[in-house]
């Protein structure tokens, strides 16, 4: 049984998003992801102005003239939830956690989808991929994907991105809207976003707090890592550790921004100290022009 507490706060997320979906994003879901859900009707032959990325490597390959798939829009999309539920997210140094953050993202997506009469899945992972919740449609279903971005209790601590795309690929053979949730605190992720974002439109959701970024000057202290269980001295008053610090920080930023780049996957970026709601209309505003 789900205790009260968490109820509460499921009802709570419920309000605050259901009301942000009617006032606020209503119609911008619907204007980006219309006609993105889409099946393979034929192929042609490439002319100048198309999208490169619908070019038939295999069509093109056997007539020896490039060519381009023709789609043909579907009734309706399926929208998975890919969320890490690794110890990382259990994290926060302003006024909550990163995955209390994602929880409250993913409901937004999932309620601006059903909203659109769009099916909702669920994937959950650490190490391995630990729940899958089928897509389907309806505002209970998507209560209870909700519940369980809330209430889930890993039994693993690590990140693997890779193995969450491997199964992706393999329970979801048509394409998909996908948003990944995560703080991408992980390697050799890369070669596996490019695969399924060949398959599936992908978008990240990071989610950061700011003391990921920059180490604040509070003395001597005890730092774990939630993940590995490894604890370190460190004496923050040094100003070359924190430099050390931020350096090793923006390089994991960089890094991952690179990778979205070479993958052509679009992101979403929050942040536990800042509203997400702008970042929202930023993602939605960037796929209207790209679209438009």
């Amino acid at each position: 049984m789900i205790p009260q507490e968490i109820m509460q706060q499921i009802r709570r997320i419920q309000i605050r998003t259901s009301r942000m979906v009617k006032d606020l994003l209503a119609g911008q879901y619907e204007s980006v992801f219309k006609g993105q859900g889409m099946e393979f009707r034929e192929a042609r032959e490439y002319v100048p102005g198309d999208d490169v990325r619908m070019i038939d490597a295999n069509v093109s390959a056997r007539t020896g003239v490039p060519h381009v798939k023709l789609l043909a829009e579907e009734r309706e999309l399926t929208v998975l939830l890919v969320v890490d539920a690794s110890a990382s997210g259990q994290f926060g140094s302003i006024s909550r956690f990163k995955t209390d953050l994602a929880a409250e993202v993913c409901a937004v997506l999932a309620f601006s989808a059903t909203q659109n009469n769009d099916k909702v899945g669920l994937i959950m992972f650490t190490d391995d991929v630990e729940l899958y919740v089928p897509p389907n449609k309806g505002r209970r279903h998507v209560l209870r994907v909700i519940r369980e971005v809330l209430y889930f209790e890993p039994k693993g601590k690590g990140t693997n991105i890779s193995e969450a795309l491997h199964f992706l690929n393999r329970v979801t053979r048509r394409r998909a809207v996908v948003f990944l949730v995560s703080d991408f605190l992980a390697e050799e992720y890369e070669t596996p976003l490019r695969i399924a974002n060949t398959r599936h439109d992908i978008i990240a959701v990071t989610v950061t707090d700011p003391r990921e970024e920059i180490l604040p000057d509070v003395g001597l202290v005890s730092v774990r890592d939630v993940e590995t269980g490894r604890e370190t001295l460190v004496n923050t008053r040094d100003r070359k550790v924190r430099e050390r610090y931020t350096k090793e920080a923006q390089r994991r930023i960089r890094e991952r921004e690179q990778a979205f780049q070479r993958t052509r996957v679009d992101a979403i970026r929050v942040r536990t100290d800042r509203p997400y709601v702008p970042e929202l209309f930023r993602f939605f505003r960037m796929r209207e022009r790209r679209h438009g």
